[in-house]
């Protein structure tokens, strides 16, 4: 198979109801069910410039971002398919309840249009999701809806400020960065 083919309808179907029922099972919080939409669970987060490999560290991914936004939930705006991929275009959306790493909470709610690509292999195996969005886009709904007016919330935004400053300071994921220039056919 090469780059230009694209599989059948019904491996496209079969694709689809994979990442439509991974979509389900992530907004009811059913780990178990979410997971086993991989063989191995594997999430790229672009944005971040993170990785999160294998069921413990999924899990923890799960458990931490559901901790800053046990709401979080989505909203499918369209769906793509590719030769190896299913790209979905969604909002994510949610309430900053909890602490999102170094980042207390705001009780801020954001809506965060996001593209993830769900990469299969040559067995059609769900191997990846990517996740891209942007963080300015979040970061200014997290912080933007604090009431500036309030004196205590001035200490809130500073706190927020050194958890996404201590955020930024680590180091991207080699396997994001370290990549390979495709060779691409001549049409």
């Amino acid at each position: 198979m090469s780059e230009f083919d694209i599989p059948a309808p019904e491996v496209l179907a079969a694709r689809q109801k994979l990442v439509l029922d991974h979509f389900r099972d992530e907004a009811a919080q059913d780990w178990d069910a979410t997971l086993s939409t991989f063989p191995h669970p594997h999430y790229e987060v672009v944005a971040t410039m993170t990785v999160h490999d294998g069921a413990t560290a999924v899990r923890g991914y799960y458990h931490d971002t559901r901790t800053a936004f046990p709401d979080q939930h989505h909203e499918l705006i369209a769906l793509r398919h590719s030769a190896d991929a299913v790209v979905v275009e969604f909002w994510l959306l949610g309430t900053h309840l909890g602490p999102l790493g170094p980042v207390p909470p705001t009780g801020s709610r954001f809506r965060v249009r996001m593209t993830a690509y769900f990469v299969f292999d040559a067995q059609e195996r769900l191997v990846c999701e990517r996740i891209y969005f942007d963080t300015l886009s979040m970061l200014k709904q997290l912080v933007g809806g604090v009431d500036k007016k309030k004196l205590k919330n001035w200490l809130l935004l500073v706190r927020v400020a050194r958890g996404f400053l201590a955020m930024s300071g680590g180091r991207p994921d080699p396997r994001l960065v370290d990549t390979v220039e495709p060779e691409l056919r001549a049409v």
